[in-house]
């Protein structure tokens, strides 16, 4: 990292801004081609959890090569000048790398899409069994993560 003093290191500062996130996403590569989406999550415990419908090229990725790469911001701002080049942005955000798999357990399938709508949701949702067995759950093993924070 260039600026050092911006660098987040403590997972406390890290956690605060995921857990503030509304949305996160998901970088992958396939044969040297990159492909990054936006997806909605849970997070606990260094692992972020998502679902997905079972097809599509993101899944298609990810069956190939879980390898990936993730980011979050929050406080986003653009910060004026009276020169073009003098613009800058005021944020904070989250980059990590880690691993994809799948979710096949009924039970854990159920607990992390509980916690994903608990990111979005004070309500308490029930999942039917069929519900479940129709939605992919996926979760990333995070292996590194660090932050940033810019304010000038």
């Amino acid at each position: 990292m260039r600026k050092k003093e911006n660098e987040i290191t403590d997972l406390e500062s890290i956690e605060e801004i995921i857990h503030k996130a509304v949305i996160f996403r998901l970088a992958m590569t396939l044969d040297d081609n990159p492909y990054v989406v936006p997806l909605c999550f849970g997070y606990r415990a260094k692992t972020i959890f998502f679902h997905s419908a079972g097809q599509g090229k993101k899944i298609d990725i990810l069956r190939k090569n879980n390898k990936v790469c993730f980011e979050f911001d929050v406080d986003c701002e653009p910060l004026e000048s009276g020169k073009a080049c003098n613009w800058s942005m005021k944020y904070r955000s989250v980059i990590g790398w880690g691993k994809v798999s799948f979710i096949e357990d009924m039970k854990e399938k159920q607990e992390a899409l509980g916690l994903i709508m608990e990111n979005y949701s004070e309500n308490k949702f029930q999942f039917t069994e069929g519900m479940v067995r129709a939605t992919l759950v996926a979760k990333i093993d995070i292996e590194q993560m660090t932050g940033k924070f810019s304010v000038d």
